[in-house]
């Protein structure tokens, strides 16, 4: 199932910890789409190191959305991709 958070409009480093606290709270099976007003480069290490795989797609300046699926998981179908990590 899809969790949806919203961190466009947080000040660093809150975006970044909003995300890996709801990652630390997903359910089996469950992934996140995170909603952003810039591309979250920092976060990309992180999450490999932390067995994730992501999709990055630029919706428009300043809207970012990042969908993140844990890395033995099959991708979630319905997101447009442009990057993976």
């Amino acid at each position: 199932m899809e969790q949806m958070i919203d961190v466009s409009g947080l000040e660093p480093p809150e975006p970044l910890e909003r995300i890996i606290d709801t990652l630390a709270d997903l359910a089996d099976g469950d992934w996140l789409r995170v909603r952003h007003r810039r591309d979250p480069v920092p976060l990309y290490r992180m999450l490999r190191d932390m067995g994730y795989s992501w999709d990055t797609t630029c919706v428009a300046p300043e809207h970012f959305e990042v969908l993140i699926w844990p890395e033995d998981m099959a991708r979630p179908g319905d997101a447009a991709s442009s990057a993976e990590g």
